[in-house]
């Protein structure tokens, strides 16, 4: 059958709000067709009369394709446009609210509602000059604007924290081999921060983990 069909080729091309329905739909089904007449549903917009009607051979080479694109590591994505507004990455860590880093703490591994984790980290950018940028402030309910914003931010935002867990957990180590005996009670604190990163880095394995679901 003839049917003009958009299929996406980016991760910018595709929004965390398409992928948590995806992702709500095919993290329990064994129904491998079933899961690639969904994609084709949710990524390209056909309808599922129009997905059973397409030659399977093109429907495993669309899906295949898509697939691939949730194993891509892009680099960390500093902004993007959303209705028209530009968002930049949070531009310093190290002033982020209480309140901020705890919505970061606690939702950058929770894929359910990792829209707030977004929402701390992306934030309409209000003046730009150059390369430096600032953000506006945290407003916790713009949470679920962050559901349009493009994969290729979520996931480069999540490869950067994994990676800054393992770097911090270098550090950590390294300083643990340099304690004199004297500085019992300090490395104890410091063993229990790396193990709290290890509980981090392992939230966020799993999630990027379940990023990549495999159609065979």
């Amino acid at each position: 059958m003839e049917l003009n069909i958009t299929v996406p080729t980016k991760l910018n091309e595709i929004t965390l709000g398409q992928y948590k329905k995806f992702i709500k739909i095919a993290k329990d089904n064994d129904d491998v067709n079933d899961v690639q007449c969904k994609m084709m549903q949710i990524f390209c917009g056909v309808t599922q009369k129009d997905a059973n009607n397409m030659r399977y051979s093109d429907v495993e080479q669309i899906t295949g394709n898509i697939n691939e694109l949730f194993l891509l590591q892009p680099p960390l994505v500093m902004h993007f446009y959303l209705n028209n507004i530009q968002y930049g990455f949070i531009p310093n860590l190290d002033e982020m609210t209480l309140g901020e880093y705890i919505d970061l703490d606690t939702y950058s591994a929770d894929y359910d509602n990792i829209e707030v984790a977004m929402n701390v980290l992306y934030r309409p950018v209000k003046k730009k000059v150059l390369d430096k940028y600032t953000i506006e402030d945290y407003n916790p309910d713009n949470k679920d604007k962050m559901l349009d914003m493009p994969m290729d931010a979520v996931i480069s935002s999540l490869f950067f924290f994994l990676n800054l867990g393992m770097e911090l957990s270098k550090i950590t180590q390294n300083s643990l081999r340099k304690l004199k005996p004297t500085q019992l009670e300090l490395q104890k604190d410091l063993q229990q921060s790396m193990d709290g990163i290890r509980v981090w880095q392992h939230s966020l394995n799993t999630i990027l983990s379940e990023l990549n679901i495999s159609l065979n």
